[in-house]
């Protein structure tokens, strides 16, 4: 029952903090794509390409279907922010619900975010290679399950570390665990380098700004978001208790 009830809320805090990342995406990231599709549309008149006609418009994929896709993206990720939650409260001694969902809002965006984009980053239109499409794909997703073992592996490490020292010793180690087995998978997994000659490089700068900051934006509005709205639920509980 109460599971329920928080993956609902978790799915609110989702929508609503996509709706945050949206407005960001939309004045920070969406003039950089339109810049990198100019990029790409005037190489391709100057190798006499054809270019290939729009399936869906332009203004279309900047507002309703970015809009979409965001909150898709923001409800999934806030049923499973719930989730997490769940299993979390009361086997972590943080017994305030606020301080947990922030505390696990920065560790997911750690994990499911910054680690893989530090190693594959976000491009722009006219950036990548159509033929390795499959294998830039794979291996993100690679380094996305391998960044999540990673942090469990660094979690057990920390709490053992915890029970048998003290809570700061067991951050300590379960940190220098989590970055050193970071670097020897982003060493080992190959690297993706792309770039077309001659594409401006502070749009890509810019671009790979707004798509972690609106990262950041969702992550950090879904943590205080579903923190506010678990609170009442979880306090209901306590005090029936």
């Amino acid at each position: 029952m109460i599971a329920g009830r928080l993956l609902a809320r978790g799915m609110i805090a989702g929508c609503l903090a996509a709706a945050l990342a949206f407005v960001f995406a939309r004045f920070f990231g969406e003039p950089q794509v339109a810049l990198a599709i100019a990029f790409e549309a005037a190489r391709s008149a100057a190798e006499g390409a054809t270019p290939e006609p729009e399936m869906i418009s332009r203004s279309v994929q900047a507002s309703y279907g970015l809009a979409t896709a965001t909150v898709l993206y923001g409800a999934g990720f806030g049923g499973l922010f719930a989730l997490v939650f769940s299993f979390a409260y009361g086997r972590l001694s943080f017994q305030s619900p606020r301080v947990l969902a922030l505390l696990l809002a920065v560790a997911g965006f750690v994990t499911v975010v910054l680690v893989p984009d530090l190693k594959y980053p976000p491009n722009p239109p006219a950036v990548g290679n159509p033929a390795t499409l499959a294998l830039r794909t794979e291996t993100y997703f690679v380094m996305i399950a391998l960044s999540i073992c990673v942090a469990a592996i660094a979690c057990l490490i920390g709490q053992k570390v915890t029970q048998m020292r003290d809570a700061w010793t067991g951050w300590l180690c379960g940190g220098a665990v989590f970055i050193l087995l970071v670097a020897l998978v982003q060493f080992g997994l190959p690297d993706v380098n792309e770039v077309p000659d001659g594409f401006p490089a502070v749009v890509l700068w810019r671009f790979r700004e707004a798509a972690l900051g609106m990262q950041v934006v969702l992550w950090g509005s879904m943590g205080l978001i579903f923190g506010a709205l678990a609170t009442p639920v979880l306090t209901g509980r306590t005090q029936r208790s």
